[in-house]
């Protein structure tokens, strides 16, 4: 439990990088949005506010959070303060009898209530074989474009926050929550494009920070996780390559729809063969900046 805090405000940070690399989500309903537009769509499709409660300063249900934590109990006190509860239940279980009968309790209001709050990183209290731990679920990046673009994301994400939640002087001590924020929504809406503030770096493009920071960090991490160097190099390899082409999943559906449109087809024309294109590419296993875009 003393280590959730720094884990969550690690991968805080991490948010708008992992979506500037990982981004895959450009258009809906034939229009071409933001970079990764399931952020911005979750969070509109979710809010229910009045405007008058929006005015009052009540929080949406996607919830970026506001403010670096120290503890676990700081963001489960956020839910109970702001979000009120959609799915009461009520159990007959009695947690503080469960501590003294040396058992784990399930707390299983808690862990309903916190399932209605959508936190990009959402904290995560579970007990698996009667052991009970806590997890950071790091919701923020889609699928694919292929299984082992997928693989290195998670290994991107994984070395990075290792390094990242051990510093001595951690990266979020120097930096504004709501900076992390802003270049969380830089990053969802222009992807490798954007421009977000690091530390000892100032305003960066996300390729930048990543091949001159983040990259060294997750190879690091992987290494003091017991990662084989091969394997680190392959996965990694595949992120360092993205950030020097500049090509994640958006950026190659939106050339590729571009180049289509050039052709004479019209957008809903141009997106269906995009998709077959994709599905080509996603079953080839081959990493997205390698795809080839129509001539």
């Amino acid at each position: 439990p003393h280590d959730f805090a720094a884990n969550w405000n690690a991968a805080q940070l991490l948010l708008g990088p992992q979506l500037a690399m990982g981004a895959n989500s450009p258009y809906f309903f034939g229009h071409q949005l933001w970079s990764e537009t399931r952020v911005e769509l979750f969070t509109q499709a979710t809010d229910t506010r009045p405007e008058e409660l929006k005015n009052q300063g009540v929080r949406p249900r996607v919830f970026f959070g506001e403010r670096w934590i120290t503890s676990i109990f700081d963001l489960f006190e956020e839910n109970v303060r702001y979000f009120p509860s959609l799915l009461p239940e009520i159990t007959d279980e009695d947690p503080l009898g469960e501590l003294e009968a040396g058992r784990a309790p399930r707390l299983q209001e808690l862990r309903l209530h916190n399932g209605t709050i959508y936190r990009w990183n959402r904290p995560i209290y579970d007990i698996v074989d009667g052991t009970p731990h806590l997890r950071v679920e790091n919701r923020v990046l889609p699928a694919g474009p292929t299984v082992v673009d997928i693989m290195a994301n998670s290994a991107f994400y994984y070395g990075a926050l290792r390094v990242l939640s051990e510093e001595d002087r951690p990266v979020w001590t120097k930096m504004t929550f709501a900076t992390a924020h802003e270049n969380f929504i830089e990053c969802a809406r222009f992807g490798m494009e954007g421009r977000i503030y690091w530390p000892g770096m100032g305003e960066v493009t996300p390729d930048e920070l990543v091949l001159r920071k983040l990259l060294p960090m997750a190879h690091e991490g992987l290494e003091r996780w017991g990662v084989a160097a091969e394997v680190r190099d392959r996965y990694l390899g595949i992120i360092e390559a993205r950030a020097k082409t500049g090509r994640n999943g958006a950026l190659w559906q939106t050339e590729t729809v571009r180049a289509l449109e050039t052709r004479g087809l019209s957008r809903p024309k141009a997106l269906q063969q995009m998709l077959r294109i994709y599905c080509e590419g996603m079953h080839s296993n081959e990493p997205v900046h390698t795809w080839d875009v129509p001539s």
